[in-house]
């Protein structure tokens, strides 16, 4: 009889995700845009939040702000701040617009 070590345990996987809250201005903006648009930034921002290491090449700090990060979708960009518990979108704009 061959006893696998690995049998009759069941792996276990705590996913932490953090809440998202937008600003009222990132909510303006992406009412705004189009609607296929605006549900590639969402799914984006939360994919973020989940897991943010699948977008780190798309996410980069900002020079002289340590506490914000930008996150880029396309010719968008999405300007937030994060801690251990809740993203904070604070802006969404396009790329020319976006840092000023």
């Amino acid at each position: 009889m061959r006893i696998n070590v690995g049998e009759g345990l069941a792996k276990c996987y705590v996913m932490l995700v953090k809440q998202v809250r937008y600003s009222k201005d990132a909510e303006k903006s992406l009412r705004r845009m189009p609607s296929n648009t605006a549900t590639l930034i969402r799914s984006k921002i939360t994919q973020n939040a989940e897991n943010p290491e699948t977008l780190t090449n798309n996410v980069k700090a900002l020079q002289g702000a340590d506490v914000y990060f930008r996150l880029r979708v396309g010719d968008w960009r999405v300007v937030f701040s994060e801690d251990a518990v809740v993203v904070a979108i604070i802006r969404i704009a396009p790329r020319g617009g976006a840092y000023e």
